[in-house]
């Protein structure tokens, strides 16, 4: 098997910020494994508050020999191997699933999901997010996501309850709220949530800084509305130590390392009775529709990532009306659009 992989940068459709950060791109790194004439694709996408970046990626890539391997049903050896080069680098070993998923299905003829054995669904919708911004930018937002069935907004500013206000004066639509560890005070996000209950608000992403433990644990207990890790959870093992003191946790492939293990989070998730919510980055339509095979398990979907950028390189998973159209193709389903 040969690998092949390099750097991209996704042009975000509108500049995106959270209550930390706003940027108009996302960097990546795209790669293929290629197999007796098939070829796997895969993505790293890299938003700031990851760890790693395009080099490190490319410097973790750079260490990975597949020429041992021969076949592709082979794919838990494969990824053992990965995983044993160097601890972290997530989503470098993310691009590396994600492909060498993509080259299994091809090879067995199958989608993704049948291999994992998901039942494929029509019923999935994702939300759209709408990112912190002014408040006649949030109302163009809030149009041009008419047809979603879920908003996902962000908060976190100092005008929070204006931004709710004037989303509601467009729109009744359930919302979840994302706040990026963007509140800093336990009795003010109380108060808020407490708001919120009254807004058709279905959840709250990550409140408070994920070092907040007990402030955390002490503002679960009182919330009306289910408190969701993000922040405070990228690995499998994160989910012991979070299970006692949050309602649900975000899985996403870039944090996970990618399918294998966010299918096993996914389990491990819900015999801890954890709610979960399956989310992506700003990413192309390989990494979204990677993901997309997994989301029948999820109770919540946000998988809008490839909606937010202009220069996509893939045709893959589709939404209608917010609906997922999961492809029934062997593989996860993309094709290359861009050469």
């Amino acid at each position: 098997m040969k690998l092949k992989y390099y750097p991209y940068i996704l042009k975000l459709k509108d500049q995106f910020t959270i209550s930390v950060s706003s940027r108009t791109t996302t960097h990546a790194v795209m790669i293929e494994v290629q197999h007796n004439g098939l070829t796997g694709y895969g993505e790293a996408s890299l938003p700031p508050y990851l760890s790693e970046d395009q080099s490190s990626v490319i410097g973790f890539l750079n260490k990975i020999n597949l020429d041992s391997f021969n076949d592709p049903a082979n794919i838990n050896s494969m990824l053992d191997y990965v995983d044993s080069i160097a601890e972290g680098n997530n989503a470098a070993k993310a691009a590396v699933d994600i492909a060498l998923h993509d080259l299994l299905g091809k090879f067995l003829d199958i989608p993704l999901y049948k291999y994992l054995g998901i039942h494929r669904r029509d019923d999935i919708y994702s939300s759209f997010t709408i990112g912190i911004s002014d408040l006649k930018k949030i109302k163009q937002k809030v149009d041009a996501a008419s047809g979603f069935k879920f908003l996902k907004v962000k908060l976190g500013a100092e005008n929070d309850r204006e931004i709710i206000t004037t989303i509601r004066e467009l729109t009744g639509k359930p919302l979840f709220i994302d706040v990026n560890q963007g509140w800093v005070d336990r009795y003010f996000a109380l108060d808020t949530i407490s708001w919120l209950a009254e807004k058709n608000v279905i959840l709250i992403e990550q409140p408070l800084a994920k070092e907040k433990i007990e402030d955390t644990r002490w503002l679960v207990e009182r919330s009306s509305l289910p408190i969701i890790a993000d922040e405070a959870v990228q690995e499998l093992s994160d989910l012991e130590k979070i299970k006692d003191v949050y309602s649900g946790v975000t899985i996403k492939l870039m944090k996970t390392g990618g399918i294998r293990q966010a299918y096993k989070m996914m389990i491990r998730a819900k015999e801890l009775n954890l709610k979960i919510m399956l989310g992506c980055m700003a990413e192309t339509s390989c990494a979204i529709t990677a993901a997309s095979h997994l989301a029948a398990l999820a109770d919540w979907v946000d998988l809008d990532g490839a909606e937010l950028i202009s220069n996509d390189l893939f045709k893959g998973m589709e939404m209608k009306c917010g609906a997922l159209i999961i492809p029934n193709l062997p593989g996860l389903g993309v094709e290359k659009i861009i050469k």
